[in-house]
């Protein structure tokens, strides 16, 4: 029996929780990878590591969070704004040319000639005169969705931070937290590629250097 509470995929866009926690990752290695340095130089501060690591995701965490809602608020005035230029056009080649700027369907792949596409555009001019204006108002969902952007960026840090707990040895458990963050970026780009047309182990290797990559200049930058 099904159940009739929404699903994290019916809140949030997958492709932006995966981000998110793409995001989470490359901050927690950017931290941990960069202690490498220290840990060379003078000894590494496990305690100074964990506070710093776990602030600066949940601080990124509400940040994210933050303009999450902001963009939704952009995107939700944004449809409303087109849905009254459709409306108030004073003819219908206008309301059309509206459309085709707000939702350009070239190259779409169920598009196949200039006259699907008109017919497409003809079909959405329709249900746009017969509906009403879109709620720009924030939904439940929307702050259920910019806590969730929290959580996974937060949440990430704790893969982080767990060796040190459980880990006697600092440098082991600097490895362990790296190779944790590291595999990490791999499996989520397995589950990009759940979400694509993309092959699971190609989107991870290219997840896993990407992030790499990112976390290189990071630090490099002084980040």
């Amino acid at each position: 029996m099904a159940s009739g509470r929404p699903q994290i995929a019916d809140v949030i866009d997958p492709g932006d929780a995966l981000g998110e926690v793409l995001f989470g990752l490359i901050m927690a290695l950017t931290f941990t990878v960069g202690s490498r340095v220290i840990f060379t130089e003078g000894g590494l501060d496990v305690r100074e590591l964990i506070v710093a690591t776990i602030g600066c995701n949940v601080a990124w965490g509400i940040i994210d969070a933050v303009l999450f809602v902001l963009g939704v608020v952009f995107y939700k005035s944004r449809r409303g704004r087109v849905f009254r230029q459709v409306r108030a056009a004073q003819n219908e080649r206008d309301a059309i040319a509206a459309l085709r700027k707000e939702f350009p369907i070239d190259g779409e792949p169920l598009v196949s000639a200039a006259a699907d596409e008109e017919a497409l555009y003809q079909a959405m001019l329709g249900l746009a005169r017969r509906g009403s204006p879109a709620n720009t108002r924030l939904s439940r969902d929307d702050f259920l969705a910019a806590f969730i952007v929290f959580l996974l960026v937060s949440a990430t840090s704790l893969p982080a931070v767990i060796p040190f707990f459980m880990i006697s040895s600092a440098d082991l458990a600097l490895r362990t937290s790296n190779f944790l963050l590291i595999a990490l970026l791999f499996l989520t780009g397995c589950a990009w590629a759940h979400f694509s047309d993309a092959k699971p182990l190609n989107a991870g290797i290219t997840m896993t250097c990407l992030g790499l990559a990112l976390v290189g200049i990071a630090i490099a930058l002084g980040g």
